[in-house]
């Protein structure tokens, strides 16, 4: 009782959390969204039959993909959430004082944890409403309801402890989210995947979820807590403000994994080493200063477990999509570009923001440094870093060339896919970048991006899915397939790889050329249509992102007076 009672750390955190403007607009938008769902979705009929495979028992699957929608949505905030729980006391300068407190580590923990989801639970509990009107449809049954409901609970605790076990690990907010998504994002899907597989099982669906995946789920949140309230009790040695003392010889000494050495190639390209001599005439000195930098101030940590965890999570994809079944390799380019997603916006969103948070920019935009060399300099560091972070996953791809592929069918797919993976980079770069010249936070300024990605990349494959399934042969169905051309998943999808008969049981090739009029290297007019589709989008976007940005520096109050 005295953890729930009379924990200061959770009564601040909750008058914190809750009172903000954005606690009210999030769960506004999140019921608006879940209810335009259920009002497109639902059937038009008076009477439905569930006998026969109609349009009528093919909206039953509203209940399902309403859920994953939900779980998705609210498991994709809870790093958001808690993610900077710990980071945010250690960029106030306050972790110190917190640790000298009289309040023990694990009431330190729960604190943040419970604050942390409190809110999430509000917005899980506030669609419950919504998923019980789709009951009256059908197919479903209350327990199923409940059992979903277990499973959202019991792994948004589990996300918000991985999340918060991150925070306590690194002292940046930007790297601590970063690092949960990569862990949360194969979860998160091993979830989805499990629940959509086995929605024919009925009964059996009850009983594992109602007791595996909570129990699961408890077996990680559990040592997870003990062991961050044991790091808080027996911190390392920190220094003002709550900034760990590192030594970085002795960390690579001591690195688990993979070490970095910033004067060696492929390394230094994306981390190189700290400069020791004068800097060469014509060198922009953003850029230099952007590069070399410890970007996270915590030697390569942050940068070590994001190749690891991504290297790692590759090799499954990398075997089934690329040499088991080659006519899948279209998913393991959305793997890199997933990455990117995540990991990119981190080396970008705080590049003005920083400079805000330390009080040097009005002192930056004084100097004789010009606004274009500026913005290019904090641009190119920003997608070098994240350009080669995702390079390592593509090398895969020109070796299965080589292997699997015949490489002169499927040369011009290769080469698009590359082409995709580069605008993404470039893309999420500028738009991480946009963000920081608008927000004065670099936590605000790096979940906007998500949140403009999310609404760029995501939310239009997303609506095409449903109309395509709801509203097949519609009008608006031809309307949202062209608005996926903003996406690079979309466009992944549309050079498929041509196998021959005896490569994964199919004939990609002879799906695609024959009686196909019209085509180009055996592809259809249409295909490379949506690829210039979305070249041109994304340079067009890109462009307009860039010349914004120009204009703000040029009216150096409007980014120095940016209120966030």
């Amino acid at each position: 009782m005295f953890l729930m009672r009379e924990n200061p750390v959770l009564q601040r955190e909750l008058l914190v959390n809750l009172r903000t403007a954005r606690s009210f607009v999030l769960l506004l938008v999140f019921q608006m969204v879940l209810a335009a769902v259920v009002i497109l979705a639902w059937p038009s009929e008076v009477r439905l039959d569930l006998s026969e495979n109609t349009e009528s028992s093919r909206r039953l699957m509203l209940v399902d993909m309403f859920f994953l929608g939900n779980f998705v949505l609210a498991s994709l905030m809870a790093p958001s959430f808690a993610a900077g729980s710990i980071t945010g006391e250690k960029e106030r300068k306050t972790y110190e004082m917190l640790l000298a407190s009289p309040l023990h580590p694990t009431g330190i923990v729960w604190g943040k944890l419970v604050a942390a989801l409190t809110h999430l639970s509000i917005l899980v509990f506030a669609s419950l409403p919504v998923v019980m009107l789709c009951l009256p449809l059908g197919g479903v049954s209350f327990y199923e309801v409940l059992a979903a409901y277990a499973v959202l609970v019991s792994c948004l605790i589990m996300f918000g402890m991985i999340s918060i076990a991150c925070g306590s690990k690194f002292r940046r907010t930007s790297a601590s989210l970063v690092v949960s998504y990569l862990i949360i994002l194969p979860l998160v899907m091993l979830v989805a995947w499990a629940w959509y597989a086995s929605s024919s099982y009925g009964e059996q669906r009850v009983s594992m979820f109602l007791s595996l995946f909570p129990g699961l789920a408890a077996a990680i949140t559990i040592p997870l807590f003990y062991r961050t309230a044991a790091k808080l009790l027996y911190p390392p040695d920190v220094g003002s403000g709550g900034q760990e003392v590192l030594d970085l010889d002795r960390e690579s000494e001591q690195a688990v994994g993979l070490v970095i050495q910033r004067d060696q190639f492929p390394d230094r390209l994306f981390a190189p080493p700290i400069r020791t001599t004068l800097m060469n005439d014509g060198t922009n000195p953003v850029y230099d200063k952007e590069m070399r930098s410890e970007i996270f101030g915590q030697g390569t940590l942050m940068l070590r477990m994001a190749i690891q965890i991504s290297m790692i999570l590759a090799i499954i994809p990398m075997a089934v999509c690329l040499y088991i079944w080659p006519e899948l390799s279209p998913w393991y380019i959305c793997y890199a570009i997933l990455f990117n997603v995540l990991v990119g916006p981190v080396f970008s969103a705080g590049s003005v923001t920083s400079e805000r948070e330390r009080q040097t920019l009005d002192l930056l935009l004084t100097t004789t440094i010009s606004p274009w060399q500026i913005l290019w300099g904090k641009l190119v560091s920003g997608f070098r870093v994240s350009g080669v972070l995702t390079g390592f996953l593509m090398w895969p791809v020109v070796l299965a060339m080589f292997t699997t592929f015949d490489l002169f069918s499927n040369l011009p797919a290769v080469v698009a896919w590359f082409v995709i993976v580069v605008l993404t980079c470039a893309m999420t770069a500028s738009l991480a970048l946009f963000c920081s010249c608008i927000f004065r936070k670099t936590s605000t300024s790096l979940i906007a991006t998500y949140i403009l990605i999310l609404s760029l990349f995501v939310a239009p494959v997303a609506v095409n899915f449903f109309v395509q399934n709801w509203f097949d042969g519609s009008p608006a169905a031809v309307v949202t397939h062209w608005t996926t051309i903003a996406s690079p998943f979309a466009a992944a999808h549309e050079f498929p790889i041509f196998v021959s008969e005896g490569a994964g049981g199919a004939s990609n090739w002879q799906r695609v050329t024959a009686g196909t009029a019209g085509s180009l290297w055996g592809y259809r007019m249409v295909d490379l249509q949506h690829f210039l589709g979305y070249l041109v989008s994304t340079l067009s976007l890109m462009g307009l992102l860039l010349g914004s940005m120009v204009w703000l520096f040029n009216g150096r109050w409007r980014v120095a007076s940016t209120q966030g």
